[in-house]
């Protein structure tokens, strides 16, 4: 199925909830919609599934405009934060259901292939109140997939589970949507989601499609400030700096050496997301003086936050590190893992660009 919501924005009482956007999901693919709470996701997902119309502009499904059509007229699958299975239904005949609503043969053999695959098949027999959340977030995954619909949405649809469950599904599902045939929309507030699942990203901000393309070209490439900040988990740190004839100057006076465009701002921000900075620094990093804070250790990584020179930093370090509150500690960053923005918010130098330009 091809996807595509032309020139489309939504208000209620004359607010906005989305503002004029184009977008066109890429067949049999995953779309994540990428943004913090109330930034749109929502809206735009009932609009895809035709259960609200835009306020302006079309829907479009393989050239047909579909954009009057209610949801009960579209072949869609949805599965949404709560677990809404039907209570007095089996395991078994909730994902049943959409295959005999379709009169699809071999139901037993399909129900079983499902339930195997989202490890449910031990409580085919139960009913969903005999579940735990996990478990009846996964049978509404289940009927979900075995409606086999062209279009699939998921808002946010492992938000309510705890930490393992969470990430024992993300990379399940990450192995269903690739061995699938639908056009996946997949709602979430968390970058790490986008990365597991790839495909394409659309980031959202208070009701404005920022960027959209693949979820790597998004994440390493955020075309404004406001990209890099919905896509850094933990925040990226942002440093104040004036440009200079050879790169910029940092609030504390140090010289950075980075190769900028002739035409930019004099006023610029760096942003330095939390990986990119290090304990032991090399012939070319700066170095960056500070004292601790705060210091989380979160599986195999630690995560410090430093009252710097420049302001309050994190730095994600990798393993166990045991840090004193109020320790002085020095961070040190290779300039050419540093983003730029120009005063604007839009993305003057990459990483990448860097690299390519070394």
């Amino acid at each position: 199925m091809e996807l595509t919501l032309e020139n489309v924005s939504k208000a209620v009482y004359g607010q906005p909830y989305l503002y004029p956007f184009d977008l066109t999901l890429e067949p049999q693919q995953v779309t994540v919609l990428l943004g913090a709470t109330q930034a749109g996701k929502t809206t735009m997902m009932r609009i895809m599934a035709g259960l609200d119309k835009p306020s302006a502009g079309r829907v479009w499904v393989d050239g047909v405009d579909v954009t009057g059509r209610p949801v009960r007229q579209r072949n869609i699958a949805m599965v949404y934060q709560q677990f809404i299975n039907y209570p007095s239904m089996t395991v078994f005949d909730n994902i049943a259901s959409p295959l005999k609503l379709a009169r699809k043969g071999n139901v037993k053999e399909q129900v079983q292939a499902l339930a195997e695959k989202l490890h449910i098949e031990a409580f085919l027999e139960r009913l969903p109140s005999e579940l735990s959340g996990g478990q009846q977030q996964r049978v509404a995954l289940a009927r979900a997939l075995a409606k086999n619909a062209p279009l699939m949405l998921l808002d946010e649809p492992l938000v309510n589970l705890d930490y393992k469950l969470r990430e024992d599904l993300r990379a399940e599902l990450s192995l269903l949507f690739a061995t699938g045939n639908s056009t996946v929309v997949y709602a979430t507030t968390e970058p790490s989601e986008a990365l597991l699942l790839g495909g394409h990203t659309a980031v959202l901000d208070k009701g404005e499609l920022l960027q959209y393309g693949p979820t790597a070209d998004v994440f390493h490439r955020p075309a404004s400030l406001k990209v890099a900040k919905a896509f850094s988990d933990p925040p990226i740190n942002l440093v104040q700096a004036q440009r200079t004839p050879t790169g910029v100057r940092l609030a504390n006076s140090q010289e950075v050496s980075i190769t900028l465009p002739a035409q930019s701002d004099q006023a610029l921000t760096l942003g330095i997301r939390a990986n990119a900075l290090r304990l032991v620094g090399r012939a070319a990093d700066i170095a960056i003086d500070g004292q601790v804070e705060l210091a989380e250790i979160s599986g195999s990584d630690t995560f410090v936050h430093v009252d710097t020179v420049l302001g309050p930093m994190i730095a994600q370090l990798t393993g166990v590190h045991d840090f004193e509150l109020g320790a002085n500690v020095q961070l040190h960053l290779d300039p050419s893992h540093a983003y730029v923005f120009e005063a604007s918010g839009a993305l003057l130098v990459a990483p990448e660009l860097l690299r390519e330009v070394a």
